[in-house]
């Protein structure tokens, strides 16, 4: 059993009046978020920015991965009026790069994905100058359904592999190393800015490490994540080891050393860290702009 966390791990509480006014407008739009319910360390800092990510698609998910805080269970809804609401939050939070995830939805045959693609078209509508983020599901390898939502023509498209290969099967249980893979390689095939994250201290080691940040680089994943794993409960995965901060930053030069365009890495970063100025740094807008004449050509 390791022992407390180290002081670099410690996140300062929330206080601004910037963080009540995201927390009101989260409330009073019935929104779930990510933030909240996998227990991100960084909800106050980034909440005090003004940004949330909002998670869509119920608080329910069909798989149980034995990292994620997220409940596990059959869900009993499908709200068609989310898309509309989650536009009009993002509008109330005056936001110009917005970041949207969503539970697995199994249960469903698409997987979510025409409630994804309403999602994003009501972002685009409502607030065309503001950028969008989504981090999916695999959609259980299903090309036709991973189109529809890349035809709504998100900003940045994220998918996590969260580990390595050999940990995939007893952290991720119902995903594929290889077939998030290839929803990354299909999605950067089709223009899109890609993105992907990892967990570290989680059991990885360090040739391991290399291996996925490699595989990831090979199919033109444009942002990388690199974090902290946390334990959200006794009965989740157990914590490895604590990384340090020093570690983060040879993995940080690493991942750009091999063609990554932005890396993230230090024991708090989560996939939504600083994403609004990644958006910024690939002029996410104007490529928007050509990717939608793209599809509506087709």
């Amino acid at each position: 059993m390791l022992k407390n966390k180290p002081n670099w791990l410690r996140a300062k509480l929330p206080t601004s009046p910037e963080y009540k006014s995201t927390l009101n407008i989260v409330n009073e739009h019935k929104l779930n978020t990510v933030c909240k319910s996998a227990q991100c360390p960084n909800m106050g800092e980034c909440w005090s920015r003004g940004t949330a990510t909002v998670m869509i698609l119920g608080n329910i998910c069909t798989r149980s991965c034995s990292f994620c805080a997220i409940n596990t269970g059959r869900p009993t809804e499908l709200d068609l009026g989310e898309p509309a609401r989650v536009a009009d939050s993002i509008a109330k939070m005056n936001l110009k790069h917005a970041v949207v995830t969503s539970v697995a939805r199994d249960d469903l045959k698409d997987g979510g994905a025409s409630i994804w693609a309403s999602t994003v078209r009501a972002i685009h509508n409502k607030i065309p100058e503001c950028a969008v983020e989504i981090l999916t599901a695999d959609f259980r390898g299903q090309q036709e359904y991973l189109d529809i939502v890349l035809d709504s023509c998100p900003d940045i498209f994220n998918h996590n592999l969260e580990t390595v290969e050999r940990l995939q099967r007893p952290i991720r249980k119902t995903a594929r190393y290889d077939r998030s893979l290839w929803v990354l390689k299909h999605a950067k095939s089709r223009g899109f800015i890609t993105k992907s994250g990892i967990m570290l201290g989680i059991g990885e080691k360090k040739d391991e490490i290399k291996q996925v940040l490699n595989d990831m680089q090979s199919v033109g994943v444009d942002i990388i994540t690199i974090g902290q794993y946390l334990q959200p409960s006794p009965k989740h995965e157990p914590v490895d080891r604590w990384v340090t901060p020093e570690e983060f930053k040879e993995w940080k030069a690493y991942s750009l050393e091999i063609g990554f365009g932005v890396c993230e890495s230090g024991p708090l970063i989560r996939s939504s860290y600083h994403a609004e100025e990644q958006s910024e740094k690939f002029d996410v807008l104007n490529r928007r702009k050509q990717l939608m004449q793209t599809i509506g050509s087709n």
